[in-house]
Parts: C-alpha cells; sequence; structure tokens
C-alpha cells in the first residue's frame, strides 16, 4: 500500500488528482542505463511497459514518449556504436520520439565556449532563462564527457509546459538537476511526477515532488518481449 500524503508530504497528492491528465515522459537514458545495470541488461527492459506502468498508478495518459540520450563516438568503438543505434531504432519503431547528442571529450574552457554559443543561439523566453543559466554555464567537472542531455530535458520540459502542449511533465531520472525546472513548471501550474529506480534517486526530487518508485519487482514485468516475459 502507498503511503499517503501526509505520512510523505507532497509525495503522493498526484494521486488525488481525479481528472486524466496528459502527459509527456522525458527519460533521462543515461541516467536510467547508469542505475539500473546494478539489476538488468539495461536494454532488456521495454520503456513502453515501465510508461504504462506509470500511467496506470498514477492516472495519466500518454502524449508522448522522449528518449534524451548521448551517442558514443564509432572511432571509439565500432560494435558498441552499432549496437547503440539499432537499440534507438526499436525505441522509434514502437512510436518513442529519440533525441540524441553525441559525447565529446572537451576542456572545460571549450565547454564552457560552446554552451554560451548554443545559449544564444537559443530564443529562450524569460521563464526559461534562469533554469539554463543555473545550471547549463555551471562547469565544475575536469573529466566528465560534456553531453547537456539533462539541460536538453529540462528545457524541452519547460517549453512544452508554458506552451500548454502537456498537462503534467513525467520525468524517468533521479537527477536533482531537474528540481529547478520542476520548480518553475509547477509555478506555471502544470504538473510534474519523477519515476526512478531506488539507486541514484535524489532525495531532493522525492522530498519536494511527486514521485513514484521502480522498484525490481516492478520493472521485473517489464522485459521486452524477446525475452519471454509480459506484464500480467
Amino acid at each position: 500500500m502507498l503511503p499517503s500524503s501526509e505520512d510523505m508530504p507532497g509525495s503522493y497528492s498526484f494521486l488525488e488528482v481525479s481528472m486524466t491528465k496528459k502527459a509527456i515522459f522525458f527519460v533521462d537514458a543515461n541516467n536510467w542505463y547508469h542505475n539500473l545495470k546494478r539489476w538488468f541488461t539495461p536494454s532488456e527492459i521495454d520503456i513502453s511497459k515501465v510508461v504504462h506502468f506509470i500511467t496506470k498508478e498514477k492516472n495519466i495518459e500518454i502524449l508522448e514518449i522522449r528518449w534524451y540520450a548521448s551517442i558514443p563516438s564509432i572511432e571509439d568503438n565500432k560494435l558498441d556504436y552499432m549496437k547503440h543505434m539499432k537499440f534507438l531504432s526499436i525505441l522509434q519503431e514502437k512510436g518513442i520520439k529519440v533525441i540524441t547528442r553525441k559525447l565529446q571529450r572537451l576542456s572545460n574552457k571549450e565547454i564552457l565556449k560552446k554552451r554560451q554559443e548554443l545559449l544564444e543561439s537559443w530564443d529562450l523566453c524569460e521563464l526559461c532563462k534562469p533554469i539554463v543559466k543555473e545550471s547549463f554555464l555551471d562547469i565544475t567537472d575536469h573529466t566528465k564527457k560534456e553531453k547537456g542531455i539533462d539541460v536538453w530535458i529540462a528545457i524541452d520540459m519547460v517549453k512544452e509546459a508554458i506552451n500548454n502542449k502537456l498537462d503534467c511533465a513525467v520525468l524517468i531520472s533521479g537527477d536533482a538537476d531537474f528540481v529547478p525546472a520542476f520548480n518553475l513548471i509547477k509555478e506555471i501550474n502544470k504538473r510534474v511526477l519523477s519515476c526512478f529506480v531506488p539507486r541514484g534517486y535524489s532525495n531532493e526530487l522525492r522530498q519536494k515532488f511527486p514521485y513514484l518508485l521502480l522498484n525490481r519487482e516492478i520493472l521485473n514485468k517489464c522485459f521486452r518481449d524477446y525475452k519471454g516475459r509480459t506484464i500480467k
């Protein structure tokens, strides 16, 4: 049985809404992969089945599923690159929108310059600018590969909320970097929901916003069909 909103403030207030809400699902594929792999081979899990489980639990309607991922370099490992591209094509066949960025290895100075150029090229509204400047120009890790995936997701969530394209932004990620975007979406009277596995799930996300924990029992029902397992 799920805890009540009184037991865990804010966590399940989403369940109190009886009217079905239309939602876009934003999947942070990099975050999903790295935290899921201790349980399963991530590619064996059918993200569309995970999404359908969430819709049933939270009484929401799917408008779209978006898969945000970085692409490995073919020069680094051709086999890994081909496997990754094949997996992305499977997602597209299921009707999932795949949004990618190429992995790069850059110095902090190069990263900051490229981010500033990209930021200037975007036609951002006054509501979007604060969250972009807060996270997009913050360069702290000298060794991390530059991806920009989390910023891309945050901007898309806010834009779709502002443009009234959704009632609820559903994030499949446990990254606390999305807190500013969630705050902004709530300020414009749209709903938010985060869903993730226990490992790597930010306490800040769970304490401040409605959430759904995707435990091992749930994911055991979400294997791809070629594994011979289906949701019962």
